[in-house]
């Protein structure tokens, strides 16, 4: 939902600040009092064509910001899509747009605070609101949402899921048997690579942790010699010196005789002595390791250039096929799996080829199926849309929902096409929509034939199209926010009333959330059925023409419905009283 709508130096608009709630939203006003330059600044916001010339004279640049209150429905639509490109709000619950035009003709959009491409504006636009009228933003124009309107109203999402499932199945299963239908060349050279591969790690017989122990060994028989004077003179030091100054185990022997002594006078220092006679056994035990360490020093070239290459080895096949030795083993692994699916690749491709050709059969009868609930349900949709339309004054006016096939070489099987459809069985395009390409047809005018909606007129007749559409859909269509200008075009008041009447019960036909409906109009008998009606007019001031936007309510309400009548009077006063009494039937 639009909650708020800020608008700067765009047009004739100096500052504009709007609040919208749900419900029914009508513009009124004299033309050329700016009623449709607010839609065009909403229609840019949400990704239309900018143009400099739209910026006020003496300004530098126009604004326009929009803040939107999303419904569970929009939040589970549009989240995927702000999360992919790191778009979030801090309340995920609201939505910021925000575009500014420059006198340069550089404009920025920006989405929550961020600058982003015009595109991704477009895509969230689409999902936001529906413009009908002279800048149109038309979701129901757009012929690849027209399967989803479909489905969505007769209520197919949960057999298409089922259908969209299988051909996932497909897709996985034919990927595979492309990569083992690979040219004969192209598989043997890869099954040369994967058994080099596969023969040079086997051959290295690698052990996980192997060269960690080889680089400690390393260093011990590089550094040889250094060890060995460094192991002599510990010992020298501790158990071996020679002249007037004794060992450190001779003075240890020492001091542990004289805390014999002392600790057999002074029984409070035998602690003392036992400590001491303890470290002389750990000294007796650290010069034992020291000699056989000293025994163990090898003095080995060859068996230090064995330990190098093997090194070398190892670091060689890290490079080669990862990081570690685990890595290495885990490489070789992959390499025979893979080289085990290729040898075997024919009883493979077999057994995949069986399982296309009965995955397709099973499309083609579900897609039937399918197909056929989708065109009782178009020719619902297309009495529905009709009925509105003659309501509407298009009494002559046909709507239809065009499902047709493409046959395919290597498409779904289908044995049984559906008795309404003109084709014979064999295989048809499909995709995971199904088998069906949807297009919604209109003929607006008696001896017309059905054309694709996108080439119908523009106009009051293209928004009361829209109206027909929204209303037949209003359950299925999840954009919550419609805005129709110039409705009105090309009908009288009485037809007038039931634009106003559908619209109004167009903005509550979602429940509780209920919609948000704005329309641009100059029939007080729709303008009487509005929840909230805004008064569109021009005031100068310091010789500059601007816009201004009031609600009206009460009195001022009866006032500008009764100038709209004609000119305020008694009998225009009491219609337009009369009117706004509708409103509440």
């Amino acid at each position: 939902m639009l909650a708020e709508l800020t608008i700067t130096n765009f047009a004739i608009i100096e500052h504009l600040h709007l609040r919208f709630a749900s419900g029914l939203s009508i513009f009124t006003g004299e033309t050329g009092a700016g009623k449709s330059i607010i839609i065009d600044a909403v229609s840019l916001l949400l990704g239309g064509r900018a143009d400099s010339a739209v910026i006020r004279t003496g300004a530098r640049q126009a604004t326009v910001e929009g803040i939107f209150y999303l419904s569970p429905g929009e939040r589970a639509t549009l989240d995927p899509m702000l999360q992919q490109d790191a778009l979030q709000n801090e309340d995920p619950n609201v939505l910021i747009l925000a575009r500014e035009i420059r006198r340069s003709g550089h404009n920025i959009c920006r989405v929550n605070g961020r600058a982003v491409r015009l595109s991704a504006v477009e895509t969230l636009g689409r999902c936001l609101v529906d413009i009908h009228g002279q800048s149109e933003h038309l979701s129901l124009l757009y012929e690849r949402a027209h399967l989803d309107f479909l489905d969505r109203y007769g209520g197919l999402q949960d057999e298409r899921a089922a259908l969209s499932e299988q051909v996932h199945a497909l897709r996985e299963l034919r990927r595979e048997l492309a990569d083992l239908s690979n040219s004969e060349r192209e598989l043997s050279r890869r099954v040369d690579l994967l058994r080099y591969q596969i023969d040079e790690i086997r051959a290295a017989h690698l052990q996980p942790g192997e060269d960690e122990s080889l680089v400690q060994e390393r260093n011990r028989l590089a550094n040889a010699e250094k060890l060995m004077d460094a192991c002599s003179e510990a010992l020298s030091l501790l158990s071996e010196g020679g002249g007037e100054q004794g060992t450190a185990a001779d003075l240890l022997g020492q001091a542990v005789r004289a805390l014999s002594g002392l600790a057999r006078i002074d029984p409070q220092m035998e602690a003392q002595y036992q400590l001491a006679q303890a470290l002389e056994y750990q000294l007796d035990d650290l010069i034992q390791t020291l000699r056989d360490y000293q025994g163990e020093i090898e003095f080995n070239p060859s068996r230090l250039n064995r330990v190098e290459e093997r090194l070398n080895l190892i670091r060689r096949l890290q490079r080669k096929y990862g990081d570690g030795i685990e890595d290495v083993l885990a490489f070789g692994e992959q390499a025979a799996a893979e080289l085990e699916r290729i040898e075997h690749s024919e009883e493979r491709i077999a057994e995949l080829q069986t399982m296309e050709g009965a995955l397709l059969i099973r499309i083609g009868e579900m897609g039937a199926v399918l197909s056929a609930h989708r065109r009782e349900a178009g020719a619902h949709l297309a009495a529905a849309v009709e009925a509105e339309l003659n309501e509407l004054r298009m009494e002559g006016a046909r709507f239809g929902v065009d499902v047709s096939w493409a046959e395919k070489e290597d498409g779904a099987r289908v044995e049984r096409p559906p008795q309404d459809i003109e084709a014979s069985p064999g295989r048809y395009a499909f995709d995971a929509s199904g088998l069906d390409r949807v297009a919604f047809l209109i003929a607006p005018n008696i001896g017309e034939p059905l054309k694709p909606m996108a080439k119908v007129a523009s106009g009051g007749e293209t928004s009361r199209l829209m109206l027909a559409l929204k209303t037949a859909l209003s359950r299925a269509d999840q954009i919550l926010t419609l805005i129709f200008d110039e409705i009105d075009q090309g009908i009288g008041g009485r037809v007038g009333g039931v634009v106003g009447l559908k619209l109004r019960n167009l903005s509550r036909a979602d429940g509780d959330t209920g919609r948000q409906v704005f329309c641009v109009t100059h029939l007080p008998q729709l303008a009487g059925y509005a929840d909230v009606h805004l008064h569109v007019r021009k005031t100068v001031s310091e010789g500059r023409t601007k816009t201004v936007v009031e609600a009206l309510d009460g009195e001022a309400r009866i006032r500008e419905l009764a100038q709209m009548l004609g000119g305020e009077s008694d009998s225009t006063r009491q219609t337009a009283i009369e009117l706004l009494a509708l409103k509440d039937r």
